[in-house]
């Protein structure tokens, strides 16, 4: 279960603060009565970042265009006035 601590407890229980986090899970750091940060395990944060990140295969199988953004759409840019040459 998630605990919530006050930064300035949280600095000087760090010890403690740390092993609830390693025991409990994510914990909670408030500043001002504002939710600032969490302490999260190792393990958890390595687990989010690799469930965050896309790999190519899964990024080439989006449904939808993938090369929208590749090229503007045609007719949405002015042609230039061809050149004179003497």
């Amino acid at each position: 279960m998630n605990q919530t601590w006050q930064v300035q407890d949280a600095k000087a229980r760090f010890s403690e603060f740390l092993d609830a986090s390693l025991e409990q899970g994510p914990q909670i750091v408030t500043r001002r009565g504002v939710e600032a940060a969490v302490l999260v395990p190792i393990a958890e944060w390595r687990r989010l970042q690799s469930a965050a990140r896309s790999n190519l295969k899964d990024l080439l199988l989006i449904e939808g265009t993938r090369t929208e953004s590749l090229a503007p759409a045609r007719g949405a840019h002015r042609h230039r006035a061809p050149l004179a040459f003497d």
